[in-house]
């Protein structure tokens, strides 16, 4: 069970419309108000069909711990399935809340808001230390699930490699490399300077990836209409609204033309590989990640978590020359699948079904793939800056006591470059199929880290999948590989973007997307209906610019807030003045303050500041009176 508490001023409701799963409920519960009281909003979760009368008893126990503590008689149990993405059957959460709410009403006044319908909410915080607090609720139900290499109420679903065995067992020597090129034990490094490294250190160092509370950008990615949990899907897979998706496409777009100006050639595999085939049976056991399984025609197959084997596989039966190396082979998997375990899936941070962009080079040897790594290393830090985390990140290298004494000067050329201290990870064997690699890891609102770039060096694999290319004298000979993801996961880059927005905010800072990754980058709000088709003509002058105009029946301030709500760039309130003169006044976001300017010059401002960058309409139409709704 996930619970969010709010010591509240008041919260009210109103049914709206009752959907399929709706209980069914006595003219009483279609609306209510409770003044002063706590509100517990509460998602019942698969967890808890095993036990769900514990699972009450355990929610009402640290409901009644904070009613205490902020002194308060009145609770609202509100259900609210946004809170997680792992729901119980209806009929089990309604079970729970029902049993919630007469547990409590033997100490406390308790009101339940309906199960199963849409409805209208208003709650007012009280805005104190403890008016806040979220909570998760399990009992017992982890252990089931990871026994027996994590079979348990999804069974064969999941594959877990013999490298993420190791990984779990393999004792780790972490380091800081610092700018001056000394390799020190993490005591003996002064972090007071690199607070986002210390956290990204201990992060790193505890091997935890479990998420205890729900971190910002999920309420920004639904107010935002980005995305959402999808409840009729596999946990960690997400639907994505028209915003979302746009944000998506120009990402994928960006990191194409960037790799393509390299010499990579787009390809496409398949998504499901034979658990049997030969080569990739053992590839498995190399790669450090859990994988769905599949059964078809008496036959296992796996759904595929990068795009690496059917890269090798392709590079297995083409003909290679020297002259062909570099050669780089790029595919935008859409998707990758990870059985990732349930208490790290929150938001867009860690999926099951992913979009990456993944690169294979096949380099000559060693001392290609070094020139070569070098290359994309910056490559990635320029892909960063373009999506707007311009230095924030913090750097992980990670490689084999033996590389590091053949290769030292190599790896404090990577901290130089980058211009920070690296958190480094050495391992006194090797125990997956890289040497080394570096990782470019958000830090976010909770000090939990993400992985965005990264690029490997690979040893192992050209030989694997019997992968060669012919030299200079005619000579078979194994390429050394390079992987290298130049942003990571793409809905992971929307949700650094997103913690980096919220984080913004908190040091008193204007929240904000790039520009050329905003849904909306002009937004025109005509005061009164007659100012509507003067909006229109400017829409239409405003080329290769995304334009909406907000023509809502609301007031002129309240439809300029929504802009702010939505971080829109440039926003324009149109009325005689503007209609009269041909001049508007602009509000720029980023500057906080305004400019008067024609529609041509709005224009040539904005293509200046997304120069370069892809650009692509928004499927949504240009008043907003017209567009449906997709989350609230």
């Amino acid at each position: 069970m996930q619970l969010l508490l709010i010591h509240s001023d008041y919260i009210e409701y109103e049914t709206k419309k009752r959907t399929p799963v709706a209980e069914e409920i006595d003219p009483t519960m279609k609306s209510s108000r409770m003044e002063e009281g706590l509100t517990a909003f509460v998602a019942v979760e698969s967890y808890d069909e095993a036990d769900p009368i514990a699972t009450a008893e355990n929610a009402a126990d640290e409901i009644r711990k904070l009613a205490e503590q902020v002194k308060t008689e009145r609770i609202m149990l509100y259900p609210y399935a946004h809170l997680s993405s792992e729901l119980a059957k209806p009929v089990v959460a309604v079970d729970v809340l029902k049993r919630l709410e007469e547990t409590l009403s033997r100490d406390y006044e308790v009101k339940r808001a309906p199960f199963g319908w849409y409805k209208a909410f208003k709650v007012s915080c009280k805005g104190h230390p403890l008016s806040e607090l979220s909570r998760t609720i399990r009992v017992g139900t982890e252990g089931k699930e990871e026994k027996k290499g994590g079979e348990g109420r999804e069974g064969r679903e999941e594959i877990v490699s013999e490298a993420l065995k190791s990984e779990e067992k393999a004792v780790s020597h972490w380091h800081v490399l610092t700018l001056e090129g000394n390799l020190l034990p993490l005591k003996d490094f002064d972090f007071k300077e690199h607070p986002d490294l210390l956290s990204f250190a201990e992060y790193e160092t505890a091997k935890s990836r479990a998420v205890d509370k729900i971190p910002p950008h999920v309420e920004l990615m639904r107010r935002l209409e980005l995305a959402d949990y999808e409840p009729g899907s596999d946990s960690g897979n997400m639907r994505f609204y028209p915003k979302g998706t746009l944000m998506k496409r120009l990402l994928e777009t960006h990191v194409l033309d960037t790799v393509g100006e390299m010499n990579a050639v787009e390809v496409e595999t398949p998504v499901m590989y034979d658990v049997n085939h030969p080569t990739l049976k053992k590839y498995l056991d190399r790669f450090p990640a859990r994988q769905y399984s599949i059964e078809s025609d008496k036959r296992s197959f796996f759904l595929r978590f990068a795009a690496c084997f059917g890269q090798f596989l392709m590079n297995h039966d083409m003909t290679i020359s020297h002259r062909n190396l570099p050669l780089k082979m790029v595919e935008m998997t859409r998707y990758s699948f990870r059985r990732e375990q349930h208490g790290e899936l929150v938001g867009l941070r860690r999926l099951r079904a992913f979009t990456m962009p993944d690169m294979h080079t096949l380099c000559a040897d060693m001392d290609h793939a070094i020139l070569e790594f070098k290359d994309q290393y910056r490559m990635c830090m320029k892909m960063l800056a373009d999506i707007g985390l311009h230095d924030d990140y913090e750097v992980a290298i990670r490689f084999t006591r033996d590389f590091y004494t053949e290769n030292q000067d190599f790896i404090k050329e990577l901290v130089r470059i980058v211009g920070k201290p690296a958190l480094i990870e050495l391992w006194d064997s090797r125990f997956f199929y890289f040497v080394i690699k570096f990782e470019f890891n958000y830090v976010d609102a909770l000090k939990k880290a993400s992985a965005l770039s990264t690029v490997q060096i690979d040893v192992e694999n050209a030989q694997r999948y019997d992968i060669n290319y012919i030299d200079k004298n005619g000579a078979e000979q194994r390429p050394t590989i390079l992987h290298c993801s130049p942003s990571g996961a793409i809905e992971r880059c929307i949700y650094a973007l997103l913690e980096k927005a919220h984080l913004t905010s908190k040091a008193g800072g204007v929240p904000s997307l790039p520009t050329w990754l905003s849904p909306t980058q002009v937004r025109l709000i005509p005061v009164a209906e007659r100012h509507i088709g003067y909006a229109e003509e400017i829409a239409a002058a405003i080329v290769d610019v995304r334009v909406d105009i907000d023509d809502r029946d609301e007031t002129v301030g309240k439809r300029v807030r929504a802009a702010g709500r939505e971080w829109i760039p440039y926003v324009v309130v149109i009325g005689d003045k503007e209609l009269e003169s041909g001049v508007l006044s602009v509000t720029i976001r980023a500057e906080s303050g305004k400019v008067e300017e024609t529609a041509q010059e709005l224009r040539d401002r904005v293509l200046a500041e997304t120069a370069g960058m892809p650009y692509r309409q928004i499927n949504l139409p240009v008043l907003l009176s017209k567009r449906p709704i997709f989350f609230g």
